[in-house]
C-alpha cells in the first residue's frame, strides 16, 4: 500500500508520486493543518477549497477519491501507516522551514514503523543546490542563474495521469465544494485551459502581459502556489511558446533556491540597507486600505483585498511606494500580501518584497518606482484606475494618474496624496 501525501501539489497530472505509486493501492492524503490555515486570509482559503474539490474530482473519475484530514500531517500519515499497512509514503520536497522540518518528521516516524519516505522533486522545475556559482552554494543574481539554469534544462514528458487508483474506504472531512467567481483560475482543468487561452491571446496579436487594464498575463501563479499546474509542464509549454513566461518560471526556481539558502529569508535582510526605516502605522493603514491618493498604488490595493489577486507590475509599484517612497520596512508589505493574495507563496512572496526594498538581489538596490509614469504606461488611458478607484471615474484619460492636477470638484473626495512625489 502506498500514500500519497499533497502538499502544494494538488494535481495528478505531471506529479511525481504518484506515478511512483503505480498501480498499487494508493492513499491520496490531504491534511489540513491549522498552523498553515491561521495565516491564510479569505481569498486564499475559497482557492485551496477550490483546489482540493477539483483534485478529488480527478480522483473520482479515476475510482479513487481524496482523504481529507485535519491536524498534524505527521501524525495523520503515521496513524495510516501503522493502521492500514502502508509500506511506502510519498511527498513532495519544499524549501520553507517549516516543511523541511516536516519532512525530517515524516521521515523519522515512517522509519519508526518500518516503512519508506519518498520524496520527490516538483515543487520547481530545477531543484534548490542542483546549480551553484563557483565556490558558492546558491545564485543571488538572475541573469547568471538564467544562463545556467537553461542549460541544465531537461524537462522530458510529462508523467502521465493514473488511468485508475484503488484506494480503501477511509473515514475523513468532507471535502469542500467549488467557489465559483475566483480572480484567477485555480482548478487544475481551469489551469490548464488557461495555457491554451494565452495561446488564443498571441496568436490575435493585440498583446501586451504587462498592461494592468488587460488580462494577458498569465495569471497561473495561484496555480502554481497550490500545484494544480505542475511548473515543468508550464516551462514545457513556455519553451514551446513564449520565452519570457519561461523567465518567469526560471525567476520562481531562483527565489526557491534562495529560501532554501536563506530559512531566516521571511525575517531577516539578505542585503543590509544604510538607511533607517520610517515606522508610521497611518501610513501604512492607508497603503493597505487603498487611500494614499496616488491612484495607481490605491487601485491596486483595493483589487487585492477584493479580489486576492494583483498584477506583477501593480506589485512593484506599490512595493516602491511602501518600501522607497514612504520607507517602511519590507516587512509589512509582505505579511499583508500573506495575508491577502491567493497566490501568496513564502519564497515569491518575501524574495519579491526584498528584491522591490533593495535588501534583495537587486543589482540595482536604489530604484524607485514613479508611480504616475508606471500609470501612464502600463494603463494609458486610466481605465483600470478608474474601475478600482471609482471616485475618480469623472476624470478622463491619462489625467486620472494625477488627480492633483484636476478641479477639485471631478474628484470625488478622493484624498490628497500622503506624500509628495
Amino acid at each position: 500500500m502506498h500514500l500519497v501525501l499533497f502538499t502544494r501539489d494538488l494535481r495528478v497530472h505531471d506529479h511525481p508520486g504518484l506515478s511512483a505509486a503505480g498501480d498499487e493501492p494508493t492513499i491520496p492524503l490531504f491534511v489540513r493543518d491549522d498552523r498553515i490555515r491561521a495565516r491564510a486570509g479569505p481569498h486564499r482559503s475559497e482557492a485551496l477549497d477550490t483546489a482540493l474539490a477539483s483534485l478529488d474530482a480527478s480522483l473520482r473519475s479515476r475510482g479513487s477519491r481524496l482523504v481529507l484530514r485535519t491536524g498534524d500531517p505527521v501524525a495523520c500519515v503515521a496513524e495510516l501507516v501503522t493502521a492500514d499497512g502502508v509500506t511506502d509514503v510519498h511527498v513532495s520536497g519544499d524549501v520553507s522551514a517549516f516543511a523541511s522540518r516536516r519532512e525530517q518528521q515524516l521521515r523519522d516516524a515512517t522509519a519508526s514503523v518500518g516503512a519508506r519516505l519518498h520524496v520527490h522533486d516538483g515543487v520547481t522545475v530545477v531543484p534548490p543546490g542542483l546549480i551553484t556559482p563557483a565556490g558558492k552554494d546558491h545564485y543571488r543574481v538572475f541573469t547568471p542563474y538564467w544562463r545556467r539554469w537553461r542549460e541544465v534544462l531537461d524537462l522530458g514528458a510529462a508523467l502521465p495521469a493514473p488511468r485508475r487508483i484503488e484506494t480503501p474506504t477511509l473515514g475523513g472531512d468532507p471535502v469542500p465544494g467549488f467557489v465559483e467567481g475566483l480572480a484567477v483560475p485555480v482548478a487544475e482543468p481551469d489551469a490548464r485551459a488557461r495555457l491554451d487561452e494565452l495561446l488564443s491571446l498571441r496568436e490575435d496579436g493585440d498583446f501586451d502581459p504587462d498592461r494592468l487594464d488587460r488580462a494577458d498575463s498569465t495569471r497561473l501563479s495561484a496555480a502554481l502556489h497550490f500545484g494544480t499546474l505542475s511548473p515543468t509542464d508550464l516551462a514545457r509549454w513556455a519553451l514551446a511558446h513564449d520565452d519570457e513566461v519561461l523567465r518567469q518560471v526560471c525567476w520562481r526556481d531562483l527565489d526557491h533556491q534562495l529560501l532554501a539558502a536563506h530559512p531566516d529569508l521571511p525575517r531577516e535582510n539578505l542585503r543590509e540597507r544604510a538607511m533607517p526605516w520610517n515606522d508610521d502605522p497611518t501610513a501604512r493603514r492607508r497603503w493597505e486600505k487603498g487611500t494614499t491618493g496616488i491612484p495607481i498604488v490605491d487601485a491596486a490595493m483595493r483589487e487585492l483585498q477584493a479580489t486576492g489577486w494583483m498584477h506583477n507590475r501593480a506589485r512593484m509599484v506599490v512595493g516602491s511606494f511602501l518600501t522607497k517612497t514612504l520607507g517602511e520596512h519590507w516587512s509589512h508589505g509582505a505579511a499583508h500580501f500573506e495575508r491577502w493574495l491567493i497566490d501568496a507563496d513564502l519564497a515569491n512572496n518575501v524574495a519579491n518584497w526584498q528584491w522591490i526594498a533593495g535588501t534583495g538581489t537587486d543589482t540595482r538596490p536604489n530604484r524607485v518606482l514613479n508611480p504616475v509614469r508606471q500609470g501612464r504606461r502600463f494603463d494609458p488611458d486610466g481605465a483600470w484606475v478608474r474601475r478600482w478607484v471609482p471616485e475618480l471615474s469623472a476624470i478622463e484619460g491619462r489625467a486620472v494618474h494625477e488627480p492633483w492636477r484636476v478641479e477639485e470638484a471631478l474628484r470625488g473626495g478622493y484624498p490628497d496624496p500622503i506624500i509628495e512625489l
